[in-house]
C-alpha cells in the first residue's frame, strides 16, 4: 500500500465550501483512480494550522499516474480554498503494523 500526504492551510472561513467541493467534485474524481482505496482529511481545529490530508492507494504506479494526470486539475479546484500552497510527500505503508486497519479496507 502507498500513500500521498498532502499539507496546507485552509481558509477556515470557507470550511463549508470546501467540504462540499471535496465531497461532490474531489471524491468522485479519487474513487474513480484505479488502485485508489480512501482518503483521510484531517482539519485543524484552529486557525492558520496545517491541514493533512492522505489518500491511499494500492500501488505507488496508481498514485503517480494520478498525481501526473489528475490531480494538477483538483490542485487548481482547491486553489480558492488554500491560504499556502499544497505540499506533497509519498510514504509506503507497512501493512503488518495496521493489520485491523488494511482489513477494514478490503470489507
Amino acid at each position: 500500500m502507498f500513500a500521498r500526504m498532502l499539507e496546507f492551510t485552509p481558509r477556515m472561513d470557507k470550511k463549508d465550501e470546501f467540504v462540499k467541493v471535496l465531497k461532490n467534485e474531489i471524491l468522485p474524481v479519487l474513487k474513480k483512480q484505479s488502485g485508489f482505496l480512501e482518503t483521510l482529511p484531517l482539519f485543524p481545529e484552529t486557525k492558520n494550522e496545517k491541514m493533512v490530508v492522505i489518500s491511499l492507494w494500492t500501488a505507488k504506479r496508481d498514485a503517480e499516474k494520478y498525481d501526473r494526470d489528475v490531480f494538477p486539475k483538483v490542485a487548481e479546484t482547491l486553489k480558492p480554498f488554500l491560504l499556502t500552497p499544497i505540499e506533497m510527500r509519498v510514504y509506503a505503508v507497512e501493512t503488518t503494523l495496521c493489520e485491523h486497519f488494511v482489513n477494514a479496507l478490503a470489507a
